[in-house]
């Protein structure tokens, strides 16, 4: 596929073809491949409610953005990823980061409730509160992933999530 050229325009405001090709492309090639990070500290969380010595293997992990994942990727198809991603409009990208931000302080807020020494009980009350809103988002975040950027949820999930970071945040205060 060949793309227009304006030679008025400066040679560095020319689109990139990948990300053109992308904006072109209505099947965007976006990728769920990234929520395996999210399933990773969701299955640990869960595991802690039985053996809460895995909450210390929480402790390494962090949040990572979609086009930092992809950039760090060894996938055959990551920089098609990345520019599927790029391609979106602003709109949907923002949108879909409030999720994933969602996700990220989540997760924190349940590894800092996890932090060593963690006994089975508050593992799994950890777990019960956080797992299911967690979940949720995983699910969201997927949707909007394999509709290639068009399917949005607009379910709440978001705020049900941070009403969990805040009684999360509650506990962990009246427990201090």
């Amino acid at each position: 596929m060949s793309l227009p050229i304006d030679s008025s325009a400066p040679a560095d405001a020319l689109p990139d073809a990948s990300v053109e090709a992308a904006r072109n492309d209505s099947r965007a090639h976006l990728s769920n491949d990234y929520l395996n990070h999210y399933s990773e500290v969701l299955m640990l969380i869960e595991m802690a409610e039985m053996d809460p010595e895995i909450a210390a293997d929480l402790a390494n992990w962090r949040p990572v953005s979609y086009l930092d994942y992809f950039a760090a990727s060894r996938l055959r198809r990551a920089a098609d990823a990345r520019a599927g991603y790029e391609a979106l409009a602003d709109d949907r990208r923002e949108a879909f980061e409030a999720i994933v931000d969602a996700m990220d302080r989540l997760a924190l807020t349940a590894i800092a409730a996890l932090e060593p020494p963690c006994d089975a009980l508050k593992a799994a009350l950890v777990a019960k509160v956080t797992l299911p809103a967690f979940r949720g988002l995983i699910e969201s975040a997927a949707s909007f992933l394999n509709s290639g950027g068009r399917q949005l949820s607009r379910d709440g999930r978001v705020e049900a999530a941070q009403a969990v970071i805040d009684r999360l945040m509650d506990r962990a205060s009246a427990a201090d």
